[in-house]
């Protein structure tokens, strides 16, 4: 599992109110500053607008926004709205003015022209606030398009985000406290003309490199300050040297959406840094870019490419950053709660929580399975070789239950763009049941703890554990009987838990950091310190811990499977016992 549970949080319980507004990036001005004489003459109220001027559409395209010359069309899901209104905003987070969509079926559309590139905009979706049906409407409360390509800036918490005020499953806790002033503004951005092809390599010759894109240069001074931490940071030269002389064929990218920090975290002063609490699926997060964030990315994967390298993302569809009922309402819960999540069939007004965050988006709804389809299509025609699946369980799960063959499997599968990539799962969830190593369908691979725990336990010398390190050497052939070895991706560490390092330095975790009384964590890491909790000057344990981490990456590369390194071990990176570095985006996690 990737991150840590996060409680239920009160609304007004420490997080201030009223930040001061951050700075726009300078290349959405340049690109807005030409549409907005327009925009304030056909904004609704504004002078020169009438209906007259608005384009028209035959026929309504599904969800997202289509640029084209003379304009824009934008389309929103909700089948339990009563009213949408399309936003439209200046550089200067002035609200230019409101159009009103019209409806058709449980889509909402507008054409509205002389929009270009550049342009900001939200939603306001209107309807009833009733949480025991599963309502959280709340038209105060700006709201990011699901399909957006791109936030202006990224997310920062504010009290003005909690939809309710006092008990979230009162109906009569609407909130008016209007959020514009701090939730990012979507950008409007056009479709990229010429699609990039992935690499293909073969899967036998694959060994992929697990990194975080702002920990892997944040402390790298052979790279320029202003690109350390970026995309364009990760493409330099001085990582593609480094990647090209281990030998790696793909990195594996730790979450890039845009994301929140939850409410715990804001109030400790923490911020999520693994990326795991995503709030849009289409739009990069703004603060892994030194300019135009999908222009850079896009830099990046030409760059890998061109030295053989692939590009993996791993990607959370299990659930949103939106937390359970308590949390904010920034997007999917104010557009429409009762068709984007899963909810509790006895009490609406809470939600299922299978990913132990908060809540659980609905991909048994066609819709919501769409919107994710059409994510994955996005980032592969960008290029990207492949996906993990964080907490894939969840995403075949039906009825409560896991389904091999459940919808949103069946359609990745049988799509002719994503069915040939390099398609990884994370095979597990937070409830006992979502855990279901083996059971995936080809293609998919599969992250195996039960290699990662074997070897740890025989290096550390455990008896009788010598028989299951044989089956694991030999392709844990008692999992992937009918599929092949080449379904297991083997790893000794990976971002969630002891680095290299520390797995032969500490035998207890030590996450005092982290805000939570050292009690967040696994608790069983089958790790030994060598006879010295921690760092140690004793040559003969320094001696120790580098024959035992040799030991554990020549039993890695030797063994029958697609290896999987975690960034900095083959550097000795240290998080000084840290097992859950999740929330630390700082030296204990950087390389």
């Amino acid at each position: 599992m990737s991150g840590a549970p996060v409680q239920a949080q009160q609304q007004n319980s420490g997080v201030s109110r009223a930040p001061a507004l951050p700075q726009r990036y300078c290349h959405f001005r340049c690109l807005q500053a030409s549409a907005t004489v327009k925009l304030n003459r056909m904004c609704s109220g504004g002078p020169g607008y009438s209906p007259e001027t608005e384009m028209t559409s035959n026929s309504v395209a599904n969800p997202g926004v289509r640029w084209h010359s003379s304009g824009a069309e934008f389309v929103l899901f909700s089948a339990h709205a009563e009213t949408v209104e399309l936003c439209l905003f200046d550089t200067s987070d002035r609200e230019t003015g409101r159009l009103p969509l019209t409806r058709n079926g449980d889509l909402w559309h507008r054409s509205v022209p002389g929009l270009g590139p550049g342009q900001l905009y939200g939603y306001r979706v209107y309807g009833p606030y009733d949480p025991a049906l599963g309502h959280r409407f709340n038209p105060n409360k700006l709201l990011i398009d699901p399909y957006a390509r791109a936030l202006d800036r990224s997310f920062k918490l504010s009290p003005a985000h909690f939809g309710f005020a006092g008990d979230p499953g009162s109906p009569a806790a609407l909130d008016n406290i209007d959020s514009a002033p701090f939730t990012p503004k979507c950008v409007l951005l056009p479709e990229a003309r010429d699609p990039i092809r992935q690499l293909g390599l073969p899967l036998p010759e694959t060994i992929i490199y697990e990194l975080h894109v702002r920990g892997m240069t944040m402390l790298r001074e052979d790279i320029p300050a202003p690109l350390r931490g970026t995309f364009a940071g990760l493409g330099s030269e001085p990582v593609l040297r480094h990647l090209r002389d281990l030998g790696v064929t793909a990195i594996e990218l730790l979450p890039v959406h845009a994301v929140a920090d939850e409410p715990r975290l804001v109030r400790a002063g923490l911020r999520n840094y693994w990326g795991y609490n995503s709030i849009s699926f289409f739009a990069l997060e703004p603060r892994y870019a030194s300019g135009v964030a999908a222009l850079e990315f896009r830099g990046l994967i030409q760059r890998f490419h061109e030295a053989g390298i692939e590009v993996i993302l791993d990607v959370v569809f299990n659930h949103s950053g939106e937390g359970d009922e308590w949390g904010p309402t920034i997007c999917f819960r104010g557009i429409d709660n009762a068709s984007y999540y899963r909810l509790a069939p006895s009490d609406k007004s809470k939600y299922l929580n299978d990913a132990g965050t908060g809540n659980t988006l609905n991909l048994a709804h066609p819709v919501v399975r769409t919107m994710v389809i059409d994510s994955l299509r996005y980032w592969a025609r960008a290029g990207v070789d492949g996906f993990r699946f964080d907490l894939a369980s969840v995403l075949a799960k039906e009825d409560g239950a896991f389904h091999r063959e459940a919808a949103f499997l069946r359609e990745l599968l049988a799509d002719p763009e994503l069915g040939k990539l390099k398609l990884i799962a994370e095979p597990w969830d937070a409830t006992g049941e979502g855990y279901r190593l083996g059971s995936f369908p080809p293609p998919f691979l599969e992250w195996n703890d039960k290699f990662r725990d074997s070897m740890r336990r025989f290096w550390r010398g455990d008896r009788g554990a010598i028989g299951e390190l044989a089956t694991r050497l030999t392709g844990s052939t008692d999992l992937f009987s009918t599929r092949g070895p080449l379904t297991s991706v083997n790893f000794i560490t990976a971002h969630d838990g002891f680095t290299l390092q520390d797995l032969v330095s500490y035998s207890q975790r030590h996450n005092w950091a982290n805000g939570e009384n050292n009690a967040d964590g696994t608790t069983e890491n089958y790790s030994w310190n060598c006879g010295v909790e921690g760092e140690s000057h004793d040559a003969s344990v320094r001696a120790l811990r580098f024959q035992q981490k040799r030991n554990l990456l020549a039993a890695l590369l030797f063994s029958l499977g697609v290896p999987m390194l975690s960034a900095g071990d083959e550097l000795s990176r240290t998080q000084h016992g840290n097992n859950n570095a999740y929330c630390q985006d700082n030296a204990i996690s950087w390389l």
